[in-house]
């Protein structure tokens, strides 16, 4: 990964974007590629499409990854000025307490809002009896923002503020980076990566970078993005769960490391079609691939795009990712990189493909 490569992913993994908040996130995003897109449209919420134009006679595919990452939400505000929480999306109840985190007023929509800083709290272990010991709810969870009451913590933040954990991005051994929401920044990363290798490239397909909002509480971008524009094919790009780790859940999951290569799923939604371009696409850049099998469904926007209109061939591909939801997941950068690359060479495929339709 080069200089402006990492400084383009630390822009995105220092930005908060919870769901339903990603203003500012979609707002990097699309400064960044705008310098390799011929064209970038919006839409009421939020989601962004960067657009490479190939030949006319090319196929359309398009690499989809989202913007919204979990948090917490302000639900209410007591009388002492703690503020009491909801979820936005799968946060874990098991991580939360004892995290410091940061409260971002009018919901962080602007670089000029400053965060207020709080904890969420934990009664210390001296004070807890044996049977308090059991996880606490989220919205049993407060964080503390030092307020003396209710009127002090109303002057700082709202009902229906966004929280967001405080966490920074650092390297570990090797090339592996630790930070909280690489769930998924690395998929809008890897999109605008891959549209700016098939403009380099000056491929035949009409590439779309889609880069979506509100994945984490229900794939809802995805479904409006998938209708308005329909490609020919698409990608979901995610992580997904490494399980080369003690406690990994490995029965679940499968057998899933990190420094081995992008997962490519198969099976449910994963078009039979598109598994074999993006095997064949892998073959031809030298990239190692893990396969990862997806028997009901992905998980992944790729679940709501393929039916969004009619039928979308889709494909799920995957980063490995260590401790999924938690402030501390982790990657290996080169596995990001050879995502990318692995786009770039399905697009430049994709560009003589007339169709993507099974045989039957």
């Amino acid at each position: 990964m080069n200089d402006r490569q990492r400084d383009f992913l630390d822009s995105l993994l220092d930005t908060p974007s919870p769901s339903g908040f990603e203003t500012r996130c979609q707002r990097r995003w699309i400064d960044h590629i705008e310098a390799f897109a011929d064209e970038i449209t919006t839409d009421a919420y939020g989601n962004a499409v960067a657009t490479y134009r190939g030949s006319e006679e090319g196929s359309e595919v398009a690499f989809a990854g989202h913007a919204d990452e979990i948090g917490l939400i302000v639900r209410d505000i007591d009388e002492e000025g703690f503020l009491r929480l909801g979820s936005i999306g799968g946060a874990d109840r098991s991580v939360s307490q004892g995290q410091r985190v940061r409260v971002h007023p009018s919901g962080g929509s602007t670089d000029s809002d400053d965060p207020v800083p709080g904890v969420i709290g934990r009664t210390a272990i001296h004070l807890r009896e044996r049977e308090d010991d059991s996880l606490t709810d989220i919205d049993e969870q407060y964080v503390d923002i030092g307020a003396a009451d209710r009127e002090e913590a109303e002057g700082l933040v709202e009902v229906g503020d966004p929280i967001t954990f405080t966490s920074e991005t650092e390297e570990l051994a090797g090339t592996r980076l630790v930070a909280r929401g690489m769930d998924n920044r690395i998929g809008i990363w890897a999109a605008a990566e891959a549209l700016a290798i098939a403009a380099e490239r000056e491929v035949g397909a009409t590439v779309h970078a889609v880069s979506t909002i509100q994945e984490e509480v229900g794939l809802k971008g995805a479904r409006m993005v998938g209708f308005d524009l329909a490609p020919d094919a698409i990608v979901a790009i995610d992580v997904t769960h490494a399980t080369d780790h003690p406690d990994s859940g490995s029965k679940k999951a499968g057998t899933i490391a990190l420094g081995e290569g992008p997962v490519i799923a198969r099976g449910s939604t994963n078009h039979p079609a598109l598994v074999d371009l993006a095997r064949e696409a892998a073959a031809e850049e030298g990239l190692d691939v893990q396969l990862q099998a997806s028997g009901s469904y992905t998980g992944t926007d790729a679940d709501a795009f393929y039916t969004a209109r009619g039928a979308i061939p889709a494909l799920s591909i995957g980063l490995p990712n260590r401790y999924m939801h938690t402030p501390v997941e982790v990657i290996d950068s080169e596995d990001l990189t050879a995502v990318a690359e692995l786009l770039g060479s399905v697009a430049a495929l994709a560009g003589d493909r007339e169709s993507f339709d099974v045989e039957l």
